[in-house]
């Protein structure tokens, strides 16, 4: 059934028409029918000439469909099983009912509708092996890095493996690393992960280009090392010890709160050098309760607005690659492990990673409060913080009728790359 090809029809006479008559597949058996359609009267009025009516028996065919993927696809599936395309909303189903993070399911799901479906949805479970595989693997290859391709069949090989009986057992079992797929190599990259330096930190802190919650915003991620979602998701309420000690419960993400964070070492307490704190508590002002970091009317910022927005403009300003809110994080643990004394255990907990081994395990330092803000204290922040945030900038009042162009602060930001560069 799978190597049908498209087909012209037969021309013939009946009656009083002209016919063609083609194959059709039925849903529910595997032999086709023979279908005859009128293509038009002999003589008189709409008579056509003979390419007219091979014209015309090829446009009856088409819009029948009977030439259609989608109509043999349907035709072999209703005889030989499940399509991809039902399966895959079977298990999608499932792994919502698992609980699982929102932006995991988020991305099967655009993986499943880029790529997938319109590939191979419409194809039976039973009839795509080694060679749609394959096909389906050189088809994304050029158009996603090696490591994307290896993402996207990871989701095939779920949907499959979804595919049970009442025991269990998959009905459609594939071993595909015996089939011997090949897939685009990846390289390890060479290139370094970016970490900010103690001159590009001082700029976010210190600069008065910035806004004033955005540089309270890295600063605090710079100094405690936090996940950015981690940091957006922080309420008042989570603000502890006159503000020396925050503690990390929730997380934001595309302007929902999730009470669950990456991994279960991410629910932790965050100890706060007291020079930031000092400047924490100026920026929470009289505010009681809400998200620590929010907009004028108390909503949750987005991840990418304060990337583009923000934190690139300002690392370009200084000649900085353009890097993820990733780059706070590894700055901290830079600082921590190469610039201080601080205890791997306790490095670990403020980070929110597992332990390594055992003795991490037996390893008490994260229950004592005290300890651990003495060595938030000892081990230093790793760049310069300013004496006050200052008031928030207000931008100037233009006159009624008459445009005002905003000029950026040329020689000021010349003066401030200049001393990053230095």
């Amino acid at each position: 059934m799978s190597r049908r090809r498209g087909q012209t029809g037969h021309i013939e006479k009946n009656g009083k028409w002209w016919t063609v008559r083609y194959w059709k597949d039925v849903s529910g058996q595997e032999k086709r029918v023979n279908v005859r359609e009128k293509i038009c009267p002999i003589s008189g009025p709409g008579k056509l000439n003979a390419s007219e009516r091979q014209r015309k028996a090829r446009e009856i065919i088409a819009a029948s469909g009977a030439d259609k993927p989608e109509m043999l696809a349907a035709s072999i599936a209703s005889v030989t099983g499940v399509t991809f395309r039902l399966q895959s909303v079977e298990w999608m189903t499932k792994m919502h009912k698992q609980g699982l993070a929102p932006s995991t399911l988020t991305n099967w799901q655009s993986h499943l509708n880029v790529w997938i479906l319109p590939a191979i949805g419409d194809l039976p479970l039973s009839s795509i092996k080694k060679t749609a595989a394959q096909d389906f693997i050189d088809s994304m290859a050029g158009k996603l890095s090696p490591k994307s391709v290896e993402n996207v069949f990871q989701v095939v090989q779920m949907v499959f493996s979804s595919a049970t009986n009442e025991d269990g057992e998959e009905l459609y079992p594939r071993n595909w690393r015996k089939m011997g797929l090949v897939f685009p190599k990846v390289k390890k990259s060479k290139q370094r992960k970016p970490c900010f330096t103690k001159p590009v930190m001082d700029y976010l802190a210190n600069s008065a280009t910035i806004k004033r919650l955005y540089r309270m915003l890295f600063i605090l991620c710079g100094a405690t090392g936090l996940r950015i979602g981690e940091a957006l998701g922080i309420r008042i309420e989570h603000i502890r010890d006159g503000g020396t000690r925050i503690v990390i419960v929730e997380k934001a993400w595309n302007g929902q709160i999730h009470d669950f964070l990456k991994t279960d070492n991410g629910e932790r307490e965050i100890d706060v050098h007291p020079a930031v704190t000092k400047l924490l508590l100026e920026y929470i002002g009289d505010r009681k309760s809400g998200l620590l970091f929010c907009s004028s009317t108390g909503k949750q910022l987005w991840q990418s607005n304060i990337l583009r927005r923000h934190l690139h403009p300002a690392l370009k300003r200084v000649g900085f690659p353009k890097s993820g809110n990733h780059a706070f994080r590894r700055f901290r643990d830079t600082h921590l492990k190469n610039f201080t004394q601080c205890p791997i255990g306790l490095i670990n907990f403020w980070l929110g990673w597992g332990s390594e081994d055992m003795s991490g395990h037996y390893d008490a330092i994260r229950r004592d409060i005290t300890k651990r803000k003495t060595e938030a204290e000892a081990a230093g922040l790793g760049f310069d913080l300013p004496a006050t945030l200052g008031p928030e900038r207000q931008a100037p009042r233009r006159k009624k009728g008459v445009v005002v162009p905003i000029e950026p602060k040329i020689a000021a930001v010349a003066k401030e790359k200049k001393a990053v560069n230095a």
